[in-house]
């Protein structure tokens, strides 16, 4: 096996010239740096990574927490991590809660006891109970795509959710829809308050009655949903889902009733994944902002490893844009029978 010594030999420095060029700890001139890498990559020298962290005390590993990695969104924060992390020249380590709270507190409290350097925790629905076992992590912690309360001892970088419901709702009204129904998630009550909110501007109430919670987060569950608005309210012109999956289950629930979308039906969905770009019609929907909101909650953990203030708490809010498409139109083609 290739070992330092044989690289310093190589290349004719020292040994711990070898090291200083590795660790970046120590600034080394470029023509030396330039005959060490040179000697690394001849040789196909790996660095002992478990040495060094222990020399070190630095791990240059980054925990990151996501529910899922089955949705398109969670995928996209994963890679988008992924993505700055080897520009930083660290490693990932992943953890999937599957949405089991009990699995996601093993998860947290063995990872107290492991060895990286941060951790990035994406989305709350499974953690928000747990994070007192963050309490005394010897690592800063940052949260990303938190959609409750946030707890104000962690940094937090996320998305205006309950801007993107507001701006759906927005785009409905302008098309002069009011008798509009809302699929949703569980989880998203924040969304569907700001899509009530911009009816409300108007003088427009969206009952209780209009809101359907899905039984799944999936295309079944927005099936099934978009079904029991539509029989509940026959005279529905819109409906807003509060993730696509679910809006693209409405499209074909809304084929199934025999409503042509959108001369008969508007929907509009949120979070603009690759199922707005597949859908028939294509989708109109809310594009959320998730791979600068991996770069910004990165880019701010990674900062807090190298100069840590326990005094600061960063709060940071994105804001989400509407994408028009060819599944909403306006109310009057149904009033008209277009």
């Amino acid at each position: 096996m290739v070992t330092m010594q044989d690289v310093a030999e190589r290349a004719g420095v020292t040994k711990q010239t070898v090291s200083n060029v590795i660790s970046g700890r120590v600034a080394v001139r470029p023509a030396t740096e330039a005959r060490v890498r040179a000697a690394i990559d001849e040789l196909g020298y790996l660095p002992n990574l478990v040495a060094r962290s222990l020399a070190t005390g630095n791990t240059r590993t980054v925990g990151l927490f996501v529910p899922t990695v089955a949705t398109a969104f969670y995928a996209d924060v994963v890679e988008a991590v992924e993505d700055v992390l080897e520009e930083h020249g660290h490693r990932l380590l992943l953890c999937t809660t599957r949405r089991d709270g009990e699995r996601a507190r093993r998860h947290l409290a063995g990872l107290t006891s492991r060895s990286v350097d941060a951790l990035l925790i994406a989305g709350d629905q499974d953690l928000i109970d747990h994070l007192p076992l963050l309490a005394h992590a010897r690592f800063p912690v940052v949260l990303c795509a938190w959609e409750t309360d946030v707890p104000e001892r962690f940094p937090v970088v996320t998305i205006d959710y309950d801007y993107s419901g507001y701006l759906a709702g927005r785009h409905l009204r302008e098309l002069g829809h009011e008798r509009v129904a809302v699929l949703a998630s569980p989880a998203h009550s924040v969304r569907v308050e700001g899509f009530r909110r911009a009816f409300a501007a108007d003088g427009v109430t969206v009952p209780d009655r209009a809101i359907h919670i899905a039984p799944e987060p999936s295309f079944r569950g927005g099936i099934a949903a978009a079904h029991a608005a539509l029989t509940a309210a026959p005279g529905t012109t819109a409906l807003f889902a509060t993730h696509d999956v679910l809006a693209a289950g409405a499209l074909v629930a809304a084929r199934e009733a025999g409503h042509s979308v959108p001369h008969r039906l508007s929907v509009v969905g949120l979070d603009d994944s690759p199922e707005a770009l597949l859908s028939r019609p294509e989708l109109t929907s809310v594009a959320l902002p998730k791979r600068e909101m991996a770069r910004q909650a990165i880019e701010l953990l990674l900062r807090d490893t190298t100069t840590p203030d326990s005094s600061v708490t960063s709060r940071l809010l994105l804001r989400p844009e509407l994408v028009v498409r060819d599944s909403t139109g306006p109310a009057a083609w149904v009033l008209s029978g277009k």
